[in-house]
């Protein structure tokens, strides 16, 4: 089988040709994405926006729904902002528990998309009003810990075609995201990566689960906030503090890691939105439901699945490796996309259900 080709893009390429080479030089871990077959496997350079294209519970009435998202979102408007407050709790649990849990998001109306796009082409916008009826979210990313208790539990096999967009690293995989003399071994709390969408799915209902739908996934993002930029509102850094892992400093030369991490970051790290879920945006994207498009209608929806079909599929919040001058995706209207059999070390996913597995109860 040939090996997928890399395609320079202009300046663009000559950037991530000339990162490569300082890796190499430095010794420092890229981000890669994967191309895993039974004959070749693959990974690749970059932020991992297509280059193509440029708790248990039950709530009784919609006032029930409505109340609840008003207090998470007061409450963590209010914690985020709090002047000359630092982040004293400790949100990580101990790392005996599992993290396969899921909070109860409440139903409500909100408005998805915006009218004011980061990346126009990436059909951010227009701005609309959705209905979204009450559904269950993993308050975390799927780690390598999760991960592997499905592959030992079914002896599945991940599998993902060539990405001709991607410049491959040989036998990069999700137990070995930077190739093969790499592992997971002090990563098991850290989302799983080199995941195509097929594999997510096998995932998700192996778990009872699914994957959430592009509504879902941004009504739960904004935790119960209304036109904000990110989970806790619209200052990156409130008060200083860092609430996301993402790239800081010159991309793609030098990431300083001020918020603690170059790569991949444990999924209880960082403080929770107002819904309690961790790390929407930053650290990995996320798969959805969705096949892409960049049309959407003004008309008012009530739990919208996106298109009937199409060749890729939307995947949302952004990564490690994004950065305002060249990613600006961790928000949480950003979209980006990639076909379902693709994967990166920086691409990850949650699942989402209508009811709470009976495991959770």
């Amino acid at each position: 089988m040939a090996m997928p080709r890399l395609r320079f893009l202009g300046g663009r390429g000559f950037l991530f040709y000339f990162y490569l080479v300082l890796i190499v030089l430095l010794g420092v871990s890229p981000v890669f994405a994967s191309s895993e077959s039974p004959k070749d496997t693959g990974s690749s350079i970059g932020c991992g926006c297509t280059s193509r294209r440029e708790a248990s519970g039950h709530l009784e009435t919609p006032s029930d729904s409505i109340s609840l998202a008003k207090q998470a979102a007061a409450k963590y408007s209010k914690e985020a902002n709090v002047v000359d407050q630092e982040i004293a709790e400790d949100y990580r649990p101990r790392l005996e528990k599992r993290t396969n849990q899921m909070v109860l998001i409440p139903g409500g109306v909100f408005t998805m998309g915006t009218d004011n796009p980061g990346i126009p082409q990436d059909g951010e916008g227009p701005a609309r009003k959705v209905h979204v009826k009450q559904f269950y979210m993993d308050t975390y990313e799927v780690t390598n810990a999760e991960f592997e208790r499905f592959v030992r539990a079914t002896g599945y096999t991940t599998e993902v075609a060539a990405a001709p967009w991607w410049l491959p690293v040989k036998a990069a995989s999700w137990k070995h995201p930077e190739g093969p003399d790499s592992n997971i071994t002090k990563r098991m709390d850290h989302p799983v990566v080199h995941i195509s969408w097929n594999n997510a799915v096998a995932y998700c209902t192996w778990a009872g689960k699914r994957l959430p739908t592009e509504t879902e996934w941004e009504y739960a993002c904004r935790g119960g906030l209304e036109n904000r930029l990110f989970p806790w509102g619209n200052k990156l850094q409130p008060k200083g503090q860092h609430y996301t892992n993402i790239w800081q400093g010159d991309f793609p030369y030098h990431n300083t890691a001020d918020d603690g991490y170059t790569n991949t970051a444990p999924v209880t790290v960082f403080p929770p939105n107002g819904y309690g879920l961790f790390n929407m945006v930053g650290n990995v994207w996320e798969w959805t439901s969705d096949w892409w498009t960049v049309h959407h209608t003004t008309d008012e929806l009530e739990n919208p699945m996106g298109p009937p079909s199409g060749t890729d599929k939307v995947k949302k919040g952004g990564s490690y490796m994004c950065h305002k001058s060249y990613c600006y995706r961790y928000r949480c209207v950003a979209r980006s996309q990639n076909t379902p059999d693709s994967s990166a070390s920086n691409l990850g996913f949650r699942c989402a259900a209508d009811v709470l597995p009976g495991y959770l109860r």
